[in-house]
């Protein structure tokens, strides 16, 4: 694998900025970033291609977490659990994914991008307003099963993990778009973290592209949180609802082989 040039090099940060501020809002900064390195690094294997872009990534979300703590202030009762078993969900995730390949994914993804769009698009009052639809232990332990799902998806690929963890936590347990927002960036936080238990003992991560990233996504996250903050709930539901239908048409473009 020959090494990118300069300008390769300020274009993937560039890619890591955007993602970051993606990720910080509302999740699915694997969309810009993920592509990004396949066009920019194409000698690069597939796990070094996820490894590097987790590596980029858990800065951005490192930094959106304490941010949205910090202003937000989520009920960590929840959101710690969740992150616990979102990191053991992404080290399964990331084992299974060294082994299988990535395009029996996107069938699967493409119909529950559709179905979250369509319900989030079609459902205005949806995360207005926190509502919760469980309480007690049975929201606890929602929580985490939600976390570890999504966790297992994460490690094994990635795009849009942030994005499902947000849905799942206004369309299926009830929040608003905000404190949404700020327990998935916990949870988000862990199954990065879940799936470079993995990927960094393994030699995957290209470290050099890696810094670049991680740098960037990390400015992005900062400056996606605040800006996710300021703008509340009606904000990042219209920033959803763009991300899920960039994904739904970069995911059916690459199964019709339109890319």
């Amino acid at each position: 694998m020959t090494d990118p040039g300069l300008e390769v090099v300020a274009l993937l940060g560039l890619a890591g900025f955007l993602a970051g501020w993606i990720d910080a809002v509302v999740g699915g900064g694997g969309l810009v970033q993920l592509p990004a390195l396949l066009l920019g690094v194409p000698g690069a294997t597939p796990a070094q291609v996820l490894a590097t872009n987790k590596f980029g990534s858990i800065w951005g979300t490192a930094t959106s977490s304490v941010t949205y703590y910090r202003r937000v202030r989520p009920d960590l009762r929840t959101a710690l659990p969740m992150a616990g078993v979102a990191y053991v969900g992404a080290v399964v995730g990331a084992l299974i994914g060294l082994h299988i390949p990535k395009t029996a994914f996107y069938p699967i993804i493409l119909v529950m991008l559709i179905s979250v769009g369509a319900y989030t698009l079609f459902t205005p009052s949806l995360g207005e307003a926190t509502v919760l639809r469980f309480s007690g232990h049975r929201h606890t332990v929602f929580a985490m099963l939600t976390g570890f799902v999504i966790g297992v998806y994460d490690g094994a690929l990635g795009p849009g993990t942030g994005s499902f963890l947000v849905f799942a936590l206004v369309g299926l347990m009830g929040y608003a778009f905000l404190e949404a927002s700020a327990k998935a960036k916990i949870a988000n936080f862990a199954t990065n973290l879940g799936a470079l238990t993995v990927f960094i003992p393994g030699g995957h991560v290209m470290w050099g592209i890696g810094a670049v990233m991680a740098t960037t996504n990390l400015l992005g996250g900062y400056v996606g949180a605040r800006t996710a903050v300021a703008q509340g709930s009606r904000f990042i539901r219209i920033v959803f609802v763009v991300v899920v239908g960039a994904f739904i048409v970069r995911i059916g473009g690459d199964l019709l082989g339109w890319w």
